[in-house]
């Protein structure tokens, strides 16, 4: 006895009320259905359906098989799917959220390798510095940084970046460089975001500290914040990704090493579905796996 193809002959056959209907269903005759049906229910040991002209009736035994059965072939299916699925060549739209300054720095790169590499996949790649929610609006994967996942995402984690304080060579010989964290307040200190304070947190020798600044500008731009740190005007916070290059060309110089700022975490978050469609799947496996590199 075939026991996965006795258990749907079973099941279907319960659902539909009749045995005749799952015969036309498989292509084949009435009584191998009912054959099946009866192997199944002498490899039990107990009786499962009564036939009448009423149709398929359940016995007591049947009521609680069928709804077990139902979930296998469920499970089964639902494996099947998945195998299928994945071995399928990834095809169709992605849409993608991430960050202003590192989609434009990074992200639109490893986009265009990715589109290279899986040629049947379209991406929309949505630039926004605030935060895209998935699930309310259409958005299949979304990179963050920083932030808790909303409910009903899964959060997947890919960098951790740590933050320099940097600034140019044209400043560095105008002004000099801190000789330590509480210079900073002698120092114009170049703020990102909208917080009024004037403390930075630097993690350094010693352990954790929040440290007092001095400075006159603060910008809600991340690369406006480092132009003007090029352009000499002042210190900044920034993460190593946007900064890594600079520092290699010399375009930009390293102060107050080895204190760095609190680290920037990088998160993939995307809907909480059993089976993920294989495009968005390639491509939050294919950002994995690029993004701690940049």
């Amino acid at each position: 006895m075939d026991t996965l193809q006795a258990l749907a002959a079973f099941a279907r056959g319960v659902d539909a009320g009749s045995f005749s209907a799952v015969a036309r269903e498989m292509g084949v005759g009435q009584p191998t259905v009912s054959k099946l049906v009866s192997s199944l229910e002498e490899s039990l040991g107990v009786r499962l359906v009564t036939r009448g002209t009423s149709g398929v009736q359940l016995t007591e035994e049947g009521l609680l098989f069928h709804s077990r059965a139902s979930g296998i072939l469920a499970a089964y299916e639902e494996a099947v799917a998945e195998v299928q699925h994945r071995a399928a060549v990834p095809n169709g739209r992605v849409r993608m959220a991430a960050p202003i300054a590192l989609g434009e720095k990074h992200i639109n790169r490893l986009v265009l390798k990715f589109l290279a590499k899986f040629p049947k996949v379209q991406v929309d790649l949505l630039l926004e510095d605030r935060f895209v929610d998935p699930l309310e609006e259409r958005v299949d994967i979304a990179l963050r940084i920083g932030g808790a996942a909303p409910a009903g995402l899964i959060r997947r984690e890919v960098a951790v970046w740590p933050r320099f304080l940097v600034a140019s060579p044209a400043y560095i010989a105008a002004r000099g460089a801190p000789v330590d964290p509480d210079a900073l307040a002698e120092h114009e200190y170049l703020a990102y975001g909208q917080a009024l304070t004037s403390f930075v947190t630097l993690s350094g020798p010693g352990g954790k500290f929040e440290i007092e600044t001095g400075g006159r500008y603060r910008v809600t731009s991340a690369v406006a914040l480092l132009e003007a740190v090029l352009d000499g005007a002042g210190v900044a916070l920034q993460p190593s990704w946007m900064v890594s290059d600079l520092l290699r060309e010399g375009a930009l110089i390293r102060v107050l090493e080895p204190w760095t700022g609190p680290p920037q975490h990088a998160t993939l978050l995307y809907s909480r579905r059993r089976l993920l469609p294989s495009r968005v799947q390639v491509l939050a496996d294919f950002l994995q796996s690029e993004i701690p590199h940049i």
